[in-house]
C-alpha cells in the first residue's frame, strides 16, 4: 500500500489562473471544480474573507509541481 503523503503544490495540468485551487484539490483528493466554486462562494458570502488577497498570497507561497 502506497502511503506517501501528497505535497501541496500548484497544479500545472489543472489550472484556471495559477493552479492554486487545482493544487489544493489534488492535495486533499477533492474535485477541482467544486473546490473553485466553494472558494468563490465563501469569498462572495463573507466580507471578512478577502478571497482575491488570499488567492494572491497562496499563489506566491505555494510552489509549482515541477519545482
Amino acid at each position: 500500500m502506497n502511503t506517501t503523503p501528497r505535497t501541496l503544490s500548484r497544479s500545472l495540468n489543472d489550472r484556471m489562473i495559477a493552479g492554486v485551487m487545482g493544487g489544493i484539490a489534488h492535495r486533499f483528493g477533492w474535485n477541482p471544480t467544486l473546490a473553485r466554486i466553494l472558494f468563490v462562494l465563501i469569498s462572495i458570502g463573507s466580507a471578512a474573507f478577502p478571497g482575491i488577497l488570499v488567492y494572491l498570497l497562496l499563489w506566491l507561497l505555494i510552489p509549482n509541481e515541477a519545482d
